[in-house]
């Protein structure tokens, strides 16, 4: 998939300064939906499932273990277990690298990992079709702003080509972002009120 980056005029520091203003009222957005989200993960977790049907080379896919008030991809992740998809969860191995994915199921053993996500504790590692993407919001050109780390963009430009939804609540969206030339926006994310496309 052919990914445009766009980036906003202004140095670096102006860059940096205005994503650490998005970022804090990106959390404060989620934490609003997820307030008020009851129901979401599973009509989500349908909106997913009903689009999978019309994507069925899609069969190895990386969901995530969320943390804070990341939507609850879960109830998905065990739905496609169920249907025979092969499932993967994101592990940091250093910093500024990409992310490996160890294979997960529901009685996979886990373990703490980085930032507090739960990671596989003895991984086998999967290369995905699908990645999920959890965060903090996104914008009307599925630009998706993470916490700042930058391993999902690293990820999305290594397996390239790759499908990137990310999965989040529809209160996340907002009409624009702050983006840099290295900032991967996805081809779409799905939420508990349907799938938005760019």
């Amino acid at each position: 998939m052919l990914r445009a980056r766009h980036q906003i005029p202004g140095d670096t520091m102006n860059i940096a300064l205005e994503k650490q203003a998005a970022r804090k009222a990106a959390m404060a957005r989620r934490k609003r939906a997820h307030k008020a989200g009851t129901g979401a993960a599973e009509a989500a977790a349908q909106h997913l499932l009903s689009w999978l049907k019309t994507r069925p080379k899609l069969q190895t896919i990386a969901g995530y273990m969320p943390i804070h008030t990341e939507l609850d991809i879960l109830p998905a992740m065990h739905a496609l277990h169920e249907k025979g998809h092969a499932l993967c969860v994101p592990v940091i191995v250093g910093k500024a690298m990409p992310l490996r994915f160890g294979a997960w199921a529901p009685d996979t053993k886990m373990t703490k990992g980085a930032f507090g996500a739960l990671v596989p504790e003895n991984p086998k590692w999967l290369t995905p079709e699908l990645l999920l993407c959890p965060m903090l919001g996104f914008d009307s050109a599925c630009q998706r702003m993470g916490y700042g780390g930058g391993f999902y963009d690293r990820t999305i430009a290594a397996l390239s080509p790759v499908q990137a939804m990310g999965f989040a609540y529809a209160g996340q969206q907002v009409d624009h972002l702050p983006t840099e030339p290295t900032d991967m926006p996805l081809d779409g994310v799905i939420t508990e009120t349907g799938i938005f496309w760019p």
